[in-house]
């Protein structure tokens, strides 16, 4: 069983909240890890090591940027058979599902490392002569990201490539079923040089971390993936901050099992 920590400003931070077991849904009598319970406080310092990583990180080039993103893959590519057994242990899905997640967020990683070459602005014609007028991307700032429990390796993936190779530095709070695979993602990040505070890792329930980490004043932007309850009162919060918000909610994909199913 491992014993899981937050990931704050580029340390494991051991957490005073009480401790939660992971267990593999398979074979109950197996716990997988123990993740703590974070405290509103313990979120907002996460929050403001993000704050205090964005201007280095956005100053960083962003085909520097993507050359770390390089590096996260390859990473991933030699821990591919870990985190899908660690995926396989904790959410319940077969082992040949979960080498194909990983295997996806690895493609993902790669696309978006080769994104930071085409962060590009354009000219535009003016009508008033001697105007040159032009535009220029720019990271929107320390972003947060909620994900579930569903899709724990890509669904964080396909958040976070994209957001760091723009320059945005991250608050990731993954799914409390699965904290093993969040913290496995993380530390493949961390083995390839990101540097602290660029991507930060806090567990605990949406009520007390989540609610804390929209609300607070460093996060520019939210990306949420998850329920339609949940999902409407992060809308609000950040609504209410006037920040972007994206959020991907419940589903509508029923399945009919007929009495004659061989199960």
């Amino acid at each position: 069983m491992r014993q899981l920590n937050n990931f704050i400003g580029g340390e494991w931070r051991e957490s005073k909240g009480k401790r939660v077991k992971d267990v593999n849904p398979a074979d109950t009598s197996e716990v997988v890890a123990e993740a703590p319970s974070s405290s509103a406080a313990e979120a907002a310092e996460a929050c403001d090591a993000a704050l205090r990583a964005y201007p280095g990180w956005r100053n960083t080039p962003a085909p520097v940027r993507g050359q770390l993103l390089y590096r996260v893959q390859r990473r991933m590519e030699q821990r591919k058979e870990e985190i899908a057994e660690a995926l396989t242990r904790e959410e319940g899905k077969t082992l040949v599902e979960a080498r194909g997640e990983v295997q996806r967020a690895i493609n993902v990683i790669e696309f978006f490392a080769g994104e930071a070459r085409r962060i590009t602005g354009e000219t535009i014609p003016s009508e008033l002569p001697h105007n040159f007028c032009y535009t220029v991307k720019q990271p929107v700032g320390p972003v947060a990201i909620i994900t579930p429990w569903n899709f724990p390796v890509a669904i964080p993936v396909w958040k976070m490539a994209p957001a760091l190779v723009s320059g945005n530095t991250v608050v990731f709070k993954p799914a409390s079923l699965t904290p093993l695979t969040a913290a496995l993602i993380v530390e493949v990040f961390e083995q390839c040089g990101l540097p602290p505070g660029v991507l930060n890792l806090v567990f605990g329930g949406g009520r007390e971390v989540g609610d804390t980490i929209v609300k607070h004043p460093a996060i520019q932007a939210v990306s949420f993936t998850g329920s339609t309850d949940v999902g409407t009162g992060l809308y609000s919060a950040a609504a209410a901050r006037g920040i972007k918000c994206q959020c991907e909610m419940g589903g509508k994909n029923p399945i009919v099992v007929l009495a004659d199913a061989d199960l």
